[in-house]
């Protein structure tokens, strides 16, 4: 795979990026039950709603928020997915009155609990987490398959499986780990406390801490200047630095020298370059 990243076959895989035939119908024009869904200025905002349920993830919400981001991947006019949920919770876990009935052979060969939040990490385009109030179980693995996760000041994450005898599903053993560490990855687990938006940022799951009820216009501030920029180039650079979560540095390294060469097949590279040597601001095309 390395070998190939700068072969014709790469180069034709970030123009397609911005290429992709859209959905017939718009994530914005389709009728969901759980969530709410948004396009502006170049942003798709997928809010879960499911307030009397303080957004507990049961599997129809969980279908929808795939379906949505995988909508807005395919979508030319959304360069930045952001999910959210309300001002009073993100998503307090999953739904355990609908998974507590699960059979061993449901959960493993009819459902596959726990495989969306990978559907969710594999969209090409940054996916940032706006959390206010709780992220727990379920909550915490989707916030923590996004991109960049901007937390209120009352943001809380935790992953308290164990306290109702499993354990996490969607990545809060893996993800966790290479977020935090080990040592605070297993006493989370293990204990299944909740750690505060001040300690999450300080060990690194969260990427900054903002005012009680301005995590969504803080997110929306930093969509705004990444949704600025190539959306094939921000995709390479975002796949460069999830390569470096599994690989080794030679490898990794090579991986991102092969994604620079391969960019100089782009408009937006000459367009980029010649707008800083004119001292002007660049014009992209996403392609």
């Amino acid at each position: 795979m390395l070998r190939t990243l700068c072969t014709h076959a790469r180069r034709v895989y970030y123009r397609s990026l911005c290429e992709s035939a859209s959905s017939p119908l718009p994530v914005t024009s389709r009728q969901f039950e759980n969530i709410l869904a948004s396009n502006d200025e170049r942003i798709g905002v997928i809010a879960i709603h499911r307030p009397r349920q303080m957004n507990a993830l049961n599997e129809e919400t969980i279908s929808e928020i795939v379906e949505a981001a995988e909508g807005f991947e395919n979508d030319p006019t959304v360069n930045v997915i952001i999910v959210t949920g309300s001002e009073r919770v993100f998503a307090a876990g999953n739904d355990i009155e609908e998974m507590a009935s699960h059979s061993f052979h449901a959960a493993r060969f009819r459902r596959d609990i726990g495989s969306w939040t990978d559907r969710i990490s594999a969209i090409k385009k940054p996916i940032i987490a706006a959390v206010s109030g709780f992220a727990l179980g379920g909550g915490c693995e989707l916030a923590m398959a996004a991109d960049i996760v901007i937390a209120g000041e009352d943001a809380q994450f935790g992953q308290p499986e164990v306290q109702i005898g499993t354990l996490p599903s969607a990545g809060g053993t893996q993800r966790l780990v290479r977020a935090v560490g080990k040592a605070k990855a297993m006493e989370l687990v293990l204990t299944g406390r909740k750690m505060n938006a001040e300690e999450a940022e300080s060990v690194g799951l969260v990427t900054r801490v903002a005012r009680k009820g301005e995590a969504l216009k803080e997110a929306k501030d930093v969509a705004a200047v990444i949704a600025r920029h190539s959306l094939p180039i921000v995709a390479a650079a975002k796949e460069c630095v999830n390569v470096a979560f599994e690989s080794t540095l030679s490898q990794g390294l090579r991986f991102e020298k092969r994604a620079f060469q391969s960019t100089f097949a782009l408009d937006d590279q000459k367009e980029g370059m010649k707008a800083f040597i004119d001292q002007r601001k660049p014009s992209f095309k996403n392609r």
